[in-house]
């Protein structure tokens, strides 16, 4: 996964670097320009001296020539011989030359040269000292970088907790309505701007999902009323008619099975009801069930089932395990899990084992891809095979049950043979 920064420390990083990189960007144009304005000077200043210094030895010969505007050595033809050698090749204009001097440091100047009428004026200017100036200013305004970059960062730490307090606050209060359940509105703490418009926004959404909620409670709460009556109706009809003693054999099988999916559907209202609830509110863990009790319970509810086909069921307890959870849910979850290995077993057997952490429910049907296992968990999905008919509900279900009550159920391939085997392990 990728990390993710935080927002404040994304606008301070943005904001520091924007200040550093402009004020680097100013100076270094600032640089150039001084630079450049600089030499453009110097040159057009050494150039008119030594064009004066041409003159002046042309109108006053053997006078004393000096310059103008800048300090500096001049030669003319007169005095040819006090300037080096290699000069006198060099065209009219500026030059950069590098000397020794005595001192042992390298100098570098700017030599003048000018051209007219047979005589040739040179004016020599030492700028090592103004390189020693620029040297100075650009540490200067390397310091002034670092300092306006310090700044930035300085108003930009500023700066992002100003702008992100109403941010933070309004996920402040989202996390104290999360700890007391109870909704109040947001916007009216909030000023008409952005933050404000998201506020009103989750005002509105949390308004909509308020009304969902309910929506759903009372329906939670009619389909409780409106079904046992019922199913309690059933219930006690098929007790009574079972005391009649003029019932025949098959009249009475088929009573109990009636008052077994009476029960089955009683117990499957109540983990629905449960699940809902208990999504909202966390499940209860007061009751304790035996897994055993409740896996025999299922197996004889599931016999029916299996009608002629030439398979067996059996129960296999090698440690006694019990939950805390009501019957009623993990009899839902069980039903499932040996009702879909009774219905895709065509021959064999059905094993239901229960040991010290778990339960397991072992078939000898046509088993499952390793790739489709965990996909036969969502909602939806019906498994391949025979009796492959259904909505795809059921798995998902017991899904949803075992995440509630923190256990986990999977399903998986027999190695040894073919079937699956779909397990239970509690926590």
């Amino acid at each position: 996964m990728r990390s993710r920064r935080k927002l404040r420390f994304r606008l301070v990083v943005s904001f520091a670097l924007f200040g550093f990189g402009l004020s680097a960007l100013f100076a270094f144009a600032a640089l150039n320009i001084r630079s450049r304005v600089e030499d453009q000077l110097v040159n057009s200043s050494l150039l008119d001296d030594a064009r004066w210094a041409n003159q002046q030895a042309q109108q006053h010969p053997g006078a004393p020539q000096g310059s103008r505007l800048l300090t500096g050595s001049m030669y003319s033809d007169r005095t040819i011989y006090r300037a080096p050698l290699e000069w006198q090749n060099l065209d009219t204009g500026v030059h950069d030359i590098y000397e020794n001097e005595p001192d042992g440091q390298r100098h570098h100047y700017k030599l003048a040269v000018y051209r007219e009428n047979g005589i040739i004026s040179f004016l020599r200017y030492d700028v090592s000292r103004e390189e020693l100036g620029k040297q100075q200013l650009l540490f200067s305004v390397i310091g002034a970088v670092f300092l306006f970059g310090l700044l930035s960062l300085v108003l930009g730490l500023w700066l992002s907790r100003k702008v992100l307090k109403p941010v933070s606050e309004l996920a402040r209060r989202l996390r104290d309505f999360r700890k007391t359940g109870k909704a109040e509105p947001l916007a009216p703490h909030f000023a008409d701007d952005e933050v404000g418009e998201l506020a009103l926004a989750l005002d509105e959404y949390s308004h909509r999902l308020t009304a969902m909620v309910e929506r759903d409670r009372e329906f939670n709460s009619d389909v409780s009323h409106e079904l046992r009556t019922p199913l309690a109706v059933i219930a006690s009809t098929t007790e009574l008619l079972q005391g009649s003693p003029d019932l025949t054999d098959k009249l009475r099988e088929r009573l109990k099975r009636i008052e077994r999916s009476s029960r089955q559907a009683t117990e499957l209202i109540e983990a629905l009801l449960l699940l809902s609830r208990a999504e909202r509110r966390g499940p209860t863990r007061g009751e304790t069930t035996e897994v055993a009790k409740v896996a025999s319970d299922v197996i004889e509810s599931q016999r029916p089932q299996m009608r002629d086909k030439p398979i067996s069921i059996e129960l296999v307890v090698k440690q006694s395990l019990s939950v805390n959870a009501p019957a009623s849910v993990l009899s839902v979850a069980l039903t499932n899990l040996i009702g879909n290995a009774i219905k895709y077993t065509l021959e064999g057997t059905v094993t239901v084992e229960v040991s010290g952490d778990r339960i397991e429910v072992i078939d000898t049907g046509p088993g499952i891809k390793p790739e489709d296992a965990e996909r036969l968990f969502q909602r939806g999905v019906r498994g391949e095979g025979a009796g492959g008919s259904g909505a795809g509900l059921g798995l998902a279900i017991v899904r949803r049950l075992c995440d509630l009550y923190g256990w986990e159920v999977s399903m998986r391939p027999r190695t040894d043979t073919n079937g699956a085997i779909a397990s239970i392990v509690f926590a």
